[in-house]
């Protein structure tokens, strides 16, 4: 059994709305939507859903400020049907989305690797130290409406550092590493710090679930050499679905909780969200009380939470399981799972894919599916499934190959950081795919 959940990261405590999120309170459980912002119904009704599996938290894509405008009336909708959860906007590149959510949401969060830069463009950008000092000014200058909007307003600000949506500047210096990760989290801590904002949420996301362990365990030492501790949220980006999805998420995130870091979580799945938060509940369930169920579900998430933690470590490098409730070949796809998950075997293709959002302009759950299907023999190959832009090709960081979301039923082709085929209509593009997979193999 996974030891209980402990606190030896003394987080401060934030209120997000009226729940207390931090110190010694809950691990809260949130999850995002995946309508159109826009569409006030369908938003509305989705919130509601994943209310009701067991959300603390919701959040919301605005990516203009037409769908940031929208979050009063979907939250309109919510209070007057009874719903009281606090909800979060989802902000990248727009800090006029940012500002006009910040006045409506209980919190925002922001990339700092895009909020004031513009979109890495994986180049070299060297800079004199008077130069690097006056980008930081640049960008204390442009997030200064912003926090003083959040002042104003109570609202909360997560810092969703992201690997592989670093700014040039930070990777230039630091690489595409933890410590590029940490490296840009502190300079928006210290800014905030400067104005004295404290009502902060941190969070250090990553697909590869070593990466994200990493850089949440070096910004937890350098927070509390700078004498501060904010909450941290907790999750592994773009896990996938089925099986595969909810160990590679339980795997990140319990091996922190064991340590007693984290005050709020999310599973990412690309399915619908409420699988999210039912994934989740189980989890702290798991943690914090020893409670598991008894369905396939509760066995991966206990399983993976048991294992996970010592293989990281490096204290075991295989295990078996023996469960009689369940075939030997559920039991042997689970324990392959976990291995890959942890990166002790690699014995299966893996798959980077985002759960969606508003953004998402085609089917990515179907698209996941049928990529998986036409690619699941290329055991080792990492392939991206992404649902916008946003996402792809930085957030995909270390995949071989990527799928990504470019409009209304249009995909972009990608191999590694290299755009391959352009708009391609979504019926085709994974043909596509397969073509410059098939391609490369035979040159080898």
């Amino acid at each position: 059994m996974m030891p209980l959940y402990k606190f030896p990261y003394n987080s401060s405590e934030v209120f997000i709305g009226n729940v207390p999120m931090g110190a010694d309170n809950p691990v809260r459980i949130q999850s995002m939507t995946n309508t159109d912002t826009a569409d006030t119904k369908a938003s509305v009704a989705q919130c509601i859903k994943i209310i009701e599996a067991g959300a603390d938290f919701v959040r919301l894509t605005a990516q203009g400020v037409k769908e940031a405008e929208n979050l009063a009336a979907i939250k309109k909708e919510l209070r007057k049907s009874g719903f009281d959860t606090p909800l979060i906007a989802d902000i990248h590149f727009n800090p006029a989305a940012a500002e006009t959510a910040a006045r409506i949401v209980e919190k925002i969060r922001i990339n700092p690797g895009n909020y004031a830069d513009k979109r890495a463009s994986f180049e070299t950008l060297k800079l004199t130290d008077k130069e690097y000092n006056e980008e930081l000014e640049r960008i204390h200058a442009r997030l200064l409406p912003l926090i003083n909007i959040c002042r104003d307003n109570k609202t909360a600000i997560r810092l969703g550092i992201n690997h592989g949506s670093l700014s040039d500047r930070i990777m230039t210096q630091y690489g595409n590493t933890p410590l590029g990760m940490v490296a840009s989290a502190m300079e928006f801590i210290k800014i905030f710090r400067a104005e004295n904002f404290n009502n902060l949420v941190l969070s250090m996301k990553s697909s590869d679930t070593s990466v994200m362990i990493a850089a949440t365990r070096m910004l937890v030492g350098e927070m509390q050499r700078e004498g501060v501790s904010y909450p941290l949220h907790l999750g592994v980006t773009e896990a996938g679905n089925g099986l595969e999805g909810r160990v590679k998420s339980v795997a990140g995130i319990a091996a922190l909780l064991a340590e007693g870091i984290g005050d709020t979580i999310r599973i990412s799945l690309t399915e619908p969200p409420y699988n999210e938060v039912t994934a989740a509940n189980k989890l702290v369930d798991y943690i914090t009380e020893g409670k598991c169920g008894g369905d396939f579900e509760s066995f991966i998430i206990k399983t993976t939470a048991d294992f996970a933690p010592a293989l990281f470590a490096g204290k075991i490098s295989d295990f078996e399981l023996d469960d009689g409730r369940f075939s030997k070949e559920q039991l042997e796809e689970l324990r392959l799972a976990i291995l890959q998950a942890t990166g002790v075997k690699i014995t299966q293709t893996e798959y980077i894919a985002c759960p969606g959002c508003g953004r998402t302009k085609y089917d990515i759950e179907g698209a996941l599916e049928r990529v998986k299907e036409r690619t699941k023999g290329f055991a080792g190959l990492k392939i991206a499934v992404m649902g916008c832009i946003v996402n792809g090709p930085g957030e995909m960081a270390g995949a071989d190959y990527g799928y990504v979301g470019a409009g209304a039923d249009k995909v972009h082709i990608y191999k590694g950081t290299d755009l391959i085929f352009k708009n391609v209509p979504a019926d085709n593009a994974v043909d596509k795919l397969l073509e410059i997979i098939e391609r490369d193999s035979e040159k080898q």
